[in-house]
Formats: structure tokens, C-alpha cells, sequence
């Protein structure tokens, strides 16, 4: 257990953090699950959900839960996906 109360309050903080990253990954999975669905499905509604699952992944690393380039890399294989999709 900590004794100071410098290191008291950084554990508090980083508990915090955990769970906030933690939401984030979850949404981030979630959405790309959505998107991966509805092209295995040849969904219209891809696109829409394209759009929603990169924003999400962005924002993730735009807040330091994911490293910017794995956001890129995820982005990038989703809009290899959809273009998949629509060519066949």
C-alpha cells in the first residue's frame, strides 16, 4: 500500500484512467464487430458503420488508449473490407 499522499492520489488517477481506457477498447471493439458483421452480411448500412468504427478508432488514439498507428492499421484493413464488398 502507498504511504504517500502523492502516491496515494497517482493510484486514484491511474485506476481512473484504467477504466476509461478500458470503456474506450471496448467501444472501439464493439463498433469494428458492427462493421465486420454487416460486410459479411453485404449490408448497405456498411459504410455508415465504416464511418462510425474509424471515428471511434481515431478518437481512441487521439486520447492515447491505442497508438496512432495501430488506429491507422484497423482503419486501413476495414476500408480494405468494405472495397472487397463492393468489387465482388
Amino acid at each position: 500500500m502507498a504511504h504517500t499522499i502523492s502516491a496515494r492520489k497517482r493510484i486514484r488517477q491511474s485506476e481512473k484512467r484504467r477504466l476509461m481506457n478500458k470503456a474506450e477498447k471496448s467501444k472501439v471493439r464493439t463498433t469494428i464487430k458492427k462493421f465486420n458483421k454487416a460486410v459479411a452480411e453485404g449490408s448497405s448500412d456498411s459504410e455508415t458503420l465504416m464511418r462510425e468504427s474509424v471515428s471511434s478508432v481515431y478518437r481512441a488514439a487521439g486520447r492515447g488508449t491505442i497508438h496512432k498507428n495501430q488506429a491507422a492499421r484497423r482503419a486501413s484493413r476495414m476500408a480494405k473490407k468494405l472495397n472487397a464488398m463492393k468489387n465482388a
